[in-house]
């Protein structure tokens, strides 16, 4: 499977996703520029994190108008697959190929540190494969991380399994002490109605290296490998 990782401006992710994919997954990875015109061909496009234009306006606000937007946009309407992370995430929910918004965090801070994940969708490519009955150690690293949409964008979201992961303690609960940014029903990330688009807040490309003592990230991206290549 082909992947392009968009650099825009700001972005700081972007090396991380690209060494993780490669060298760790080992499939074929481009470089996207903000500016190019050119999808090169890819099979999903990824949105790193970062601070995309200094997250001036709403993270996400100005790199949604980025040249390669519009490829993206016309990528996941032909039904290519798009995977945002953080400010990726942000980006995406920006250009309305996601639903929601992230808003500020709760406690009105930056917050960077290990969380725990409990996979919810079962139709969701990184989702699909995952142990429902595990809870996944995934770092963040975000001050507008807070997820938020309209009640009846939330009663579709969640009867649509649309839902991909919800932030939870080590058993599992989810509830106002396992969610760290004050997130609607301790949403983590979601994808599209029809599951090609997908994004999440927390930084699973940061634990997908045995170098950094945790795994749990990797098995996000063998559960889309699995699911899209057979």
């Amino acid at each position: 499977m082909k992947f392009g990782v968009i650099t825009f401006p700001g972005s700081n992710c972007d090396d991380d996703m690209r060494y993780v994919l490669r060298d760790i997954l080992g499939q074929d990875v481009t470089t996207l520029w903000h500016k190019d015109t050119d999808l090169q061909g890819v099979d999903c496009v990824v949105l790193p994190g970062g601070f995309s234009y200094g997250d001036y306006l709403r993270s996400g606000a100005i790199a949604r108008f980025s040249p390669i937007m519009t490829e993206v946009i016309k990528h996941c309407s032909n039904g290519g697959y798009a995977f945002g992370v953080c400010n990726g995430f942000q980006i995406l929910c920006e250009a309305g190929l996601l639903p929601g918004a992230l808003l500020h965090n709760n406690n009105q801070r930056f917050i960077c540190k290990n969380v725990l994940l409990k996979p919810v969708s079962n139709s969701a490519p990184i989702t699909q494969h995952l142990d429902k009955n595990k809870a996944y150690s995934i770092p963040i690293a975000h001050g507008e991380g807070r997820f938020h949409a309209e009640a009846a964008d939330i009663e579709k979201i969640e009867g649509n399994d649309q839902v991909l992961f919800r932030y939870c303690d080590e058993d599992l609960l989810t509830n106002a002490d396992s969610n760290p940014n004050g997130s609607i029903n301790n949403i983590a990330g979601v994808c599209s109605d029809n599951k090609r688009v997908m994004g999440m807040m927390p930084h699973p490309e940061r634990a997908a290296d045995g170098v950094l003592g945790n795994e749990d990230g990797k098995a996000l991206f063998e559960s889309f490998l699995n699911l899209v290549n057979h």
